[in-house]
């Protein structure tokens, strides 16, 4: 891998894998269209030789098609990724998430790529109760944002047959340094944060036994590398990136109030409509197949997102 494109690349998870790819010395195309990435994120490296900022749409063939000549692997992060968003405007989301996804494919395809490692979600599995979630159960998709990842991947195992090695990767709760608390798709780690940090109440919808499995930022972009450089027999599969620990919202406050000891308790509000209660993923395939499993613990995971965000 000389040269990857990171569709997406401005965005939070994005970014930190530019970082990435550039400190093991591979170029870097990003093809972003900053609407809801953002160029400081890329403002540590802004002036690497070996980075190439693009502004396009991925629904563009023609700018898809430019932004990949001479690239070896494709990471393509850049989707619609709001839940609610996704209910109130489907069409659109569709149209980001599954056209967009096909016109990728396809250049890569035409362009001769070694592999495209393509950003899915733990959405994918709905509200199935069987924990922790294995990719073997069935999707039960409960949005159209997840209906356009399991279309996605869908896409990409075509792919896969028709001669272009794809890997999906479904992202559980993945938090670090650059998340927006006010993206429509941020962990509740940096929703927070930021209320905690300006010394007001956290909210917390229901009772706060629901779990989740966060994942550090840092372990993601090595699942990505990770799935880049599998062997053959991983492409056209799907696979968890997760840490596989259930962790309540109100475990993730106990751990966050270390470091707020004089923040407002928590208020509680119903339960918000849809609200999964359990969501926790399975690590074995990933740690088998790719190789990958994530090392950043919750405590240190917080601890170096605090550390690298301005207070």
């Amino acid at each position: 891998m000389r040269t990857a494109l990171v569709t997406g690349g401005a965005g939070f998870i994005g970014s930190h894998l530019v970082e990435g790819l550039l400190a093991r010395g591979v170029a870097v195309r990003v093809l972003d269209d900053f609407s809801t990435g953002r160029r400081d994120n890329l403002i540590a490296v802004q002036r690497h030789p070996d980075l190439h900022i693009l502004r396009g749409d991925i629904r563009d063939a023609q700018a898809v098609g430019r932004a990949l000549e001479g690239v070896q692997v494709v990471f393509h992060l850049a989707a619609f990724v709001s839940v609610p968003g996704s209910i109130e405007d489907p069409l659109t989301c569709v149209d980001i998430n599954e056209r967009g996804t096909a016109v990728v494919l396809e250049a890569a395809r035409q362009a001769g790529v070694q592999r495209v490692v393509l950003a899915s979600s733990a959405a994918v599995y709905g509200d199935h109760t069987q924990q922790p979630l294995h990719e073997a159960l069935p999707p039960r998709a409960l949005s159209p944002y997840a209906a356009s990842k399991v279309a996605g991947e869908a896409l990409a195992q075509a792919y896969t047959r028709m001669g272009l090695p794809t890997v999906a990767l479904r992202f559980f709760n993945v938090y670090g340094p650059r998340q927006r608390p006010d993206s429509p798709y941020a962990a509740a780690v940096a929703v927070f944060v930021e209320r905690l940090r300006r010394g007001q109440a956290p909210t917390i919808y229901g009772d706060g036994h629901q779990t989740r499995d966060f994942v550090f930022v840092a372990d993601v972009v090595d699942a990505l590398l990770a799935a880049a450089h599998a062997p053959a027999d991983a492409a056209g599969r799907a696979y968890n990136v997760c840490t596989g620990q259930a962790v309540t919202l109100l475990d993730l406050l106990a751990e966050l109030y270390r470091y707020f000891p004089k923040a407002p308790l928590p208020d509680f509000a119903p339960p918000r409509p849809g609200d999964i209660r359990h969501s926790v993923g399975d690590p074995t395939l990933a740690a088998q197949v790719l190789r990958f499993r994530a090392r950043v613990s919750l405590a240190q995971g917080l601890r170096r997102m605090l550390r690298a965000t301005p207070a």
